[in-house]
C-alpha cells in the first residue's frame, strides 16, 4: 500500500541546513561574513528568489522554502540573541567599561536618532513614523559587527572594545523599546495604563520567579554531572521564559534577556553561555535565512531611490556622526574611523522594531518593508567596510596606552577553588591583583559566591570553557585541581593557547612535576617537597635557627629541586621511593 509523505514539517529545516553546510562554508571560505551567506541563501530559495518558479509550474515545488513557514522558528534566533546579550550584560563589566557604555552609546544613539528623525521630516513623514524610523536605523548591527572583530582579533583593541560598548548601550535600549512597541498596539488611555501595568506585573512575576527558582534549579542539574541535562535545563530556561513573555503580551526576545539577566550573577553564567553559543548561532541564522527570504530584488528594483539610496544615506548619515563622536571621546583618528564605519550600517534589531511598529499602526507597512530591505542592504557594507577601515597605516607610529577601563584583560585565573585555590586566591586579593576562579563543583562555586567570590561553575579541561572565561587575556594561570589528569588537561590547553603564558601548577608528586613541566607549566609544585620544606622550616625555626638563614635554605633547596625536575637528569634521586621499594633492598 503506497503511503504519503508530508514534506512540509521537515522542508524548513532541511533547507536551512543546505545553507548552513553549503552555502556559508563558501563564504568563509571568500572571507566573506557567514551572515551574507544567510542572507544570500534566503534570497535564492526564498518566495521572491526561486520560489518565483512556483508561478510557472502547474504543482508547488517541494524544496523551495516560504517565508511563513520559518518564521516561527527563525524568531528564536533573536530569543537567544537577546538570551545571550543579557549574559553579557553583567554588573561588573557594565561598571568597567561605563564611561563608553553610557557616554559613547548614549551619544550615538541620541545623535543618530536626532539626525534620521530630522531627514524622515524633511522627507515628509509624520512625527510618529519619523520617529520609530529613526530609533529602528540608528541601531548597528551586533550579529555582524562583533564577528568581524572577532575574526581579526579586534575585540581587545580600543576600537574593538568601544564598538562593544556602544553595541552593549544599543542592547540595553532593545528591550524598553520592544515593550513599548508591544504596549503601543494595545490602545491609549484606560487600555494603555492597564497594558503598562499587566506589563511590569509580568516581568516582575518573571524576574521573581526566575531569581528564586533558577539557581536552585541549575544546582540540581549540575548535580547530575551530565552534559544533555544541562543542555535540556539552558533550552527549557530560554524557551519558557520567552513563551511566558509571550503569553503575556510582551516579545519573546524581551523575556529571554530577563532571563540571561538573572543569569549573569549566577556561578552558571560561564557555562550557560557556552551552552547557548552553538543554538544562537544556528537559529540566529536562520533568522537571517528569513530575512533574506522576505528581501524581494524586485522591489528594490521598483524603489531604487527609495531602498538603495536610503541604505546609502543611513551609512553616509551615521559614519561622520559617530566619528566625530568618538573622536570626542579620544579615540585617534584611525580608530575613530574604524568606529564610525562598522556602526553605520543599520542592524537586525531594526527588523524588530518595524515589524512591531507597523503592528501598532505606528508604521506603514510599505514604508516598513522598503526600511527593512535598506537596513539589509546596508548590513551587507559592514564586511568590506570593516576590511578598509582596519587597515594599519604603512609609517611606523607610536601607539598610545589604552586608557585604563579600556585596557585588555590581565586577570589571573585560578582553576580549583577548594582548600588549596581559596588560600591562592586570598593571597591574589591581599596583593590587589584581579583573579578568576573556576571550580566543576557547584555546591563549593555556589558557597563562594554568596561571600562575594568570583567563582564560575564549569569544566576547565573544556578549551572552549577555557576560552569563554578569557584564557586569551589571562596574565597567569594557576591549577590548584588535586585530579592529575585534569591538571595535565588544562596546562596542555593553557600553553597551547598562548606560549608565553605563566602557569603555576599542583603536582602530586616530582615524577608529576616532571610531565607537567614537559607539557609546557612555568612551575609545577609537587605536594610532597612543599610539606617537607614546610616542616623543615618549622622544625628550624623552633629549635632556635635565625628565621633569615631558615629562609634563605628553603629557597636555596626549593630552587635546587626545581633545576633537578626540569634537567634532564634522573629525578628519582631526590624523590622519596615507595615504602614496599625500600624493604627490599634491605
Amino acid at each position: 500500500m503506497t503511503t504519503h509523505f508530508d514534506l512540509a514539517p521537515y522542508q524548513a529545516p532541511l533547507l536551512f541546513l543546505v545553507a548552513a553546510g553549503v552555502v556559508v562554508p563558501v563564504f568563509k571560505r571568500l572571507r566573506l561574513s557567514p551572515v551574507l551567506g544567510f542572507l544570500l541563501a534566503g534570497l535564492l530559495i526564498g518566495p521572491h528568489g526561486l520560489g518565483r518558479l512556483d508561478e510557472f509550474m502547474p504543482v508547488e515545488i517541494p524544496f523551495l522554502v516560504k517565508s511563513d513557514r520559518i518564521a516561527a522558528l527563525a524568531e528564536f534566533g533573536v530569543v537567544f540573541l537577546m538570551f545571550n546579550m543579557g549574559l553579557e550584560l553583567s554588573l561588573e563589566r557594565l561598571v568597567v567599561l561605563r564611561r563608553y557604555v553610557f557616554g559613547l552609546g548614549a551619544a550615538q544613539a541620541a545623535a543618530c536618532g536626532l539626525a534620521l528623525m530630522v531627514c524622515a521630516l524633511l522627507l515628509g513623514q509624520g512625527w510618529a513614523a519619523s520617529a520609530v524610523l529613526a530609533i529602528a536605523l540608528a541601531l548597528s548591527s551586533t550579529a555582524i559587527v562583533m564577528p568581524v572583530l572577532a575574526e581579526k582579533k579586534r575585540l581587545n583593541t580600543f576600537s574593538g572594545r568601544a564598538i562593544f560598548s556602544v553595541l552593549l548601550f544599543q542592547d540595553l535600549l532593545v528591550a524598553p523599546l520592544l515593550l513599548v512597541m508591544s504596549m503601543s498596539a494595545g490602545g491609549g488611555g484606560a487600555d494603555l495604563a492597564w497594558t503598562f501595568a499587566s506589563a511590569f506585573g509580568a516581568l516582575g512575576l518573571i524576574a521573581g520567579i526566575g531569581r528564586l527558582a533558577l539557581r536552585p534549579f541549575f544546582h540540581l542539574v549540575a548535580a547530575t554531572k551530565s552534559d544533555d541535562l544541562f543542555i535540556a535545563a539552558c533550552l527549557l530556561v530560554v524557551t519558557a521564559t520567552a513563551v511566558t513573555a509571550a503569553a503575556a503580551g510582551l516579545s519573546m526576545a524581551l523575556g529571554a534577556f530577563i532571563a540571561g539577566l538573572l543569569l549573569a550573577e549566577t556561578e552558571f553564567r560561564r557555562a550557560v553561555e557556552l551552552t547557548i553559543e552553538p543554538f544562537k548561532g544556528l537559529l540566529l541564522g536562520l533568522f537571517f535565512v528569513s530575512v533574506g527570504a522576505d528581501l524581494d530584488p524586485a522591489r528594490i528594483l521598483a524603489h531604487p531611490v527609495t531602498t538603495l539610496g536610503l541604505a546609502l544615506g543611513l551609512t553616509a548619515l551615521k559614519a561622520p556622526i559617530v566619528f566625530a563622536l568618538a573622536r570626542a571621546f579620544g579615540a585617534k583618528t584611525q580608530k575613530a574611523r574604524e568606529i564610525g564605519l562598522l556602526l553605520a550600517p543599520g542592524g537586525e534589531f531594526a527588523f524588530l522594531i518595524l515589524t512591531a511598529a507597523t503592528a501598532a499602526a505606528l508604521l506603514p507597512k510599505e514604508l516598513a518593508d522598503d526600511a527593512m530591505i535598506a537596513v539589509t542592504l546596508s548590513m551587507t557594507f559592514i564586511p568590506p567596510l570593516a576590511s578598509f577601515a582596519m587597515r594599519a597605516p604603512k609609517a611606523p607610529q607610536i601607539r598610545p596606552a589604552p586608557p585604563e577601563d579600556l585596557a585588555p584583560g590581565s586577570r589571573v585565573l585560578i582553576v580549583g577553588y577548594g582548600r588549596v585555590g581559596q588560600i591562592v586566591a586570598e593571597l591574589m586579593r591581599v596583593h590587589q591583583i584581579d583573579y578568576l576562579c573556576l571550580d566543576g563543583d557547584s555546591g563549593v562555586a555556589a558557597a563562594a559566591r554568596e561571600k562575594g567570590e568570583p567563582v564560575y561553575w564549569g569544566d576547565a579541561t573544556r578549551p572552549d570553557f577555557l576560552q569563554g572565561c578569557g584564557l586569551a587575556t589571562a596574565r597567569a594561570v594557576i591549577i590548584t585541581m588535586h585530579t592529575p589528569s585534569a591538571v595535565d588537561a588544562v596546562v596542555r590547553l593553557a600553553r597551547a593557547s598562548n606560549p608565553d603564558l605563566t602557569i603555576v601548577a599542583r603536582a602530586r608528586d616530582a615524577f608529576h612535576a616532571r610531565h607537567l613541566y614537559a607539557l609546557g607549566a612555568t612551575d609545577a609544585v609537587p605536594e610532597t617537597t612543599e610539606a617537607s620544606l614546610q616542616l623543615s622550616e618549622a622544625a628550624l625555626v623552633d629549635i632556635g635557627v635565625p628565621m633569615g638563614l631558615v629562609i634563605a635554605s628553603i629557597h636555596e633547596q626549593r630552587d635546587i629541586y626545581r633545576k633537578a625536575l626540569i634537567a634532564e637528569g634522573d629525578v628519582a634521586a631526590l624523590a622519596p621511593r615507595p615504602f614496599s621499594a625500600r624493604r627490599k633492598k634491605r
